[in-house]
């Protein structure tokens, strides 16, 4: 049996993936991937937080279901994985309050990362992954690809593309609990896995492994340029073709032809 990694050496293996010391990381794993590893998950975080040091910031999405009023404090995550999960509840992490599309941080910019955002879209230019794409943050995928990338949203925000489709969420107003219908940028998100070969052509991502699993880290910044670059040129780009009888995407395409994406900048932006 293969003997568990160590913090110390996969805090090594990822200062020599290139995560920077001091820098503002936001990562999306498969523990099962990484795996075995001392201490479990809470050794991935450490060996994480080793690897930023006391200058740097850790982030992780913790979305919810939706289907209860979301309390930052006791809210579990849904299909986010067991790193994320055991994240968000150690002391001193921070959580936003997005009542279905959190994230939490630990870290100098925990606070400015999980400050109140708009109810939509849920993961756009003022998001906690817009903000870590606004302070030239990297983004590490462990086990993942980038199909489980949040910040391509970022970039399907400032690229404005024209699909956007509505998920009910329980929201409380004014101390009442409402479903309301949140309009974001949905999709099967299958053709984010392109961007991989966007950024290895221009030399933009690096690769390595950390435990047992692949990861790659590139800088939020160049993620999303490429992304626009290429929306810009093809605004469905991201879409599954017709042809490949993916619903979520055959909605998505519905929805460009229709005049509702207007919605995503307006329902709810100021009811939280």
């Amino acid at each position: 049996m293969t003997s568990p990694f160590t913090v110390a050496e996969l805090e090594a293996q990822l200062l020599g993936l290139g995560v920077r010391s001091g820098g503002i990381l936001l990562v999306h794993t498969s523990f099962r991937k990484v795996r075995p590893v001392a201490k479990g998950p809470l050794g991935l975080i450490r060996a994480l937080e080793r690897a930023l040091g006391p200058e740097g910031t850790l982030v992780m999405p913790t979305m919810t279901d939706g289907e209860s009023v979301f309390d930052p404090a006791s809210t579990p995550t849904q299909d986010m994985g067991i790193t994320a999960e055991s994240f968000w509840r150690q002391p001193g992490v921070q959580r936003s309050t997005h009542p279905g599309g959190s994230f939490a941080a630990a870290g100098p910019l925990a606070e400015h990362i999980c400050a109140p955002q708009p109810l939509a879209p849920p993961h756009g230019v003022n998001s906690p992954p817009g903000r870590v794409h606004e302070l030239g943050g990297q983004v590490l995928l462990l086990g993942v690809s980038h199909s489980e990338c949040t910040m391509l949203h970022v970039a399907e925000d400032i690229a404005k593309v024209p699909y956007s489709i509505e998920h009910p969420c329980v929201v409380e107003v004014n101390g009442v609990a409402e479903q309301l219908m949140i309009p974001e940028t949905d999709h099967c998100c299958r053709g984010f896995r392109r961007v991989d070969a966007w950024l290895d052509a221009l030399g933009l991502i690096r690769k390595g492994k950390v435990g047992n699993a692949d990861a790659t880290l590139a800088d939020a910044r160049d993620i999303v340029a490429v992304a626009v670059e290429h929306l810009a040129e093809d605004p469905l780009i991201f879409l599954c073709a017709p042809s490949e009888g993916c619903d979520e995407c055959d909605d998505a395409r519905r929805s460009a032809a229709s005049p509702r994406r207007e919605a995503l900048g307006d329902a709810a932006s100021g009811r939280r």
